[in-house]
């Protein structure tokens, strides 16, 4: 049996859960505050040593406390600190959309994304794009009754 939909309500804002790794995307955060760049108040940033640091646990129990999107972010492949922990993401990721997708929710709420930290402008935009596509998708099945 597949969940339903949720209704989007019209004051709705997404929250997204966004694990950050330490020497890229992080970085890449800070790059988007100092230059200033625009971004909505959407993300929840967790800062992680290394992307592969993320645990399957973690994301879904992000999901199960009321996130409507995760998003995890890491060094560009083959820049990454520690040798190759930004491959053994991608093997997790794959990993975890597809229980996404057994669960009935959406592939789009689980994202993946390569953010280096002199690229602040790309990490502002990434915000906002994944921001739009999770408003457009509307609030989680899994979001426990109470949580906004």
């Amino acid at each position: 049996m597949k969940p339903e939909k949720n209704e989007i309500p019209e004051a709705w804002e997404p929250k997204i859960v966004m694990f950050c790794c330490n020497w890229c995307s992080y970085a890449g955060a800070d790059g988007a505050g100092i230059g200033r760049f625009q971004q909505p108040a959407s993300m929840r940033i967790i800062r992680v040593m290394c992307s592969s640091r993320v645990d399957p646990v973690h994301v879904f129990s992000a999901f199960l406390e009321g996130a409507d999107a995760v998003l995890i972010t890491g060094c560009h492949l083959g820049d990454c600190h520690y040798i190759n922990g930004n491959e053994k993401t991608l093997v997790k990721f794959n990993f975890m959309r597809s229980m996404l997708k057994e669960l009935g929710l959406e592939e789009e709420r689980l994202q993946l994304n390569w953010i280096s930290a002199s690229e602040g402008e790309k990490f502002s935009e990434v915000v906002r794009a994944v921001t739009e596509q999770v408003r457009q998708l509307g609030p989680s099945i899994l979001k426990p009754e109470g949580v906004a």
